[in-house]
């Protein structure tokens, strides 16, 4: 997954929504159950602290007397956590005396209301506290009076529970939740991921089908594809045979002007011979001259049709072999040898004739010049489709070329040696196929002191 994909922003986007919303999420499920749980916890205490109160204070012909009921069994357990306290408030209340639960022992709890804490609207007053032996506890008071009588003394009435019985289960419910929600995540970003490969795998379809077709394995996008993806796949198709047609035509055109252009022109040139003045000679200079660069320039129409075809691939080795053998034949008398070195998996992106054309000029100029070898090496390099060149080096042990020399050499119709046979025309049809292929023809010298041609077209 390269970093400027389609897929990996497709994922990086729904990972990062997933990874914010689940804190989110997470935060708003703690605060929410640690409200319930403390609501909850403050519902139990307050129904203690009423119950007690109504106990103990429901009675005015004395004063207050420890609950009947227990209410809370931990109420009896030293230090517990769970206290009650009623604390006489009027100081001219003679018979007033401090009672305590059992658990409390001789310690106090603090008074909430002696400590300026409002009560809500209940009447009760809540507080955070620390206990007898220093544990969190929360305080619950409420105030009354005996046997709820306005005119009688007032006294103090608190329950308070441990804190960190509360914290403690909100601690627990904290951990289950952060590794829900972490498994939760950890399987959202995994299907996540599932979901972009599975959701653009019609794309790698594409991919693959594309490449063959530019490989020449095949000459249609073919598959089954999704309803989405199935417009872009018959207008694909349609694309291709319509480049196709206008090739075949352009092909079908260029033919019949070379046909219509060649008779006249071999008419004039033979009417032209009868004539032996100098009107004569002129004539026929003029039409050879003439049939060159209608034979050029068709050649020229003809490689552009050719390299705009899709799909059109050829392996370089058995193109280069043939060549080589009728070379070596033809140049037997002088001895030359000619040393291919063409990995088999070497194939050029285009037509075989222009490849042969190319190779053929290449490997015939090299054999003229050439005192006793000739060198043929192909490479090909780059990894993707668009980078992929195939490397064609030709060199031979001839005397070589000036600077001067290698400038001009290649322009159509210049020869720098009238005595070797030829037209000045080779090397100018290899620089035009080059190009036509978006590729690139170089000269330089040997290590031999000869030529060396460097020739780069692109290659699958």
């Amino acid at each position: 997954m390269r970093f400027n994909s389609l897929a990996f922003r497709l994922f990086t986007t729904a990972a990062a929504w997933t990874l914010l919303v689940l804190p989110i999420a997470g935060f708003i499920i703690y605060g929410l159950y640690r409200e319930d749980v403390q609501a909850s916890f403050d519902g139990q205490l307050q129904k203690l602290v009423n119950a007690i109160t109504v106990d103990s204070m429901g009675t005015g012909d004395g004063p207050p007397m420890p609950p009947r009921n227990l209410y809370e069994s931990l109420f009896e357990r030293t230090h517990s956590g769970w206290y009650w306290q009623i604390t006489p408030l009027d100081k001219n209340d003679a018979g007033a005396r401090r009672l305590v639960s059992a658990s409390l022992a001789t310690a106090k709890l603090p008074l909430p209301s002696r400590n300026g804490v409002a009560p809500d609207l209940s009447g009760a007053r809540w507080m955070n506290a620390k206990g007898p032996v220093g544990e969190p506890l929360r305080l619950v008071e409420v105030i009354d009076t005996l046997g709820h009588e306005p005119d009688k003394p007032s006294y103090s009435i608190i329950v308070a529970g441990p804190q960190d019985w509360l914290d403690h289960l909100v601690a627990n419910f904290r951990y289950r939740l952060t590794t829900a929600l972490a498994l939760a995540g950890i399987g959202l970003v995994a299907v996540t991921l599932f979901q972009v490969r599975f959701g653009l795998l019609p794309l790698r379809q594409i991919e693959r089908g594309l490449s063959d077709i530019r490989s020449g394995a095949a000459s249609t996008l073919e598959g089954d594809l999704p309803a989405e993806i199935e417009p872009l796949q018959a207008e694909l198709n349609a694309l291709i045979r319509s480049n196709q047609d206008i090739v075949d035509r352009s092909r079908t055109h260029v033919g019949n002007l070379a046909h219509a252009l060649k008779t006249p022109l071999a008419v004039i040139t033979n009417e032209a011979r009868r004539d032996k003045t100098g009107l004569g000679a002129k004539v026929v200079e003029q039409a050879e001259i003439m049939s060159q660069q209608v034979k050029h320039y068709l050649d020229r129409a003809r490689m552009a049709a050719r390299v705009n075809v899709i799909g059109r691939v050829t392996p370089v080795r058995p193109v280069a072999e043939p060549l080589v053998r009728a070379l070596q034949r033809i140049h037997q008398d002088r001895n030359i040898k000619i040393n291919v070195d063409c990995p088999p998996d070497a194939r050029f992106q285009g037509e075989k004739q222009d490849l042969e054309e190319m190779l053929g000029n290449l490997l015939d100029n090299a054999c003229k010049w050439a005192h006793h070898s000739v060198a043929l090496k192909v490479e090909t390099s780059g990894t993707t489709a668009r980078a992929r060149t195939l490397k064609i080096t030709v060199a031979d042990d001839g005397p070589g070329l000036t600077d001067l020399q290698r400038a001009k050499i290649g322009k159509r119709g210049i020869r720098l040696d009238e005595s070797k046979p030829g037209s000045g025309l080779g090397l100018s049809i290899v620089f035009d196929l080059a190009q036509s292929y978006q590729g690139s023809c170089d000269l330089a010298q040997s290590e031999k002191g000869g030529l060396v041609v460097h020739l780069t077209l692109p290659a699958v």
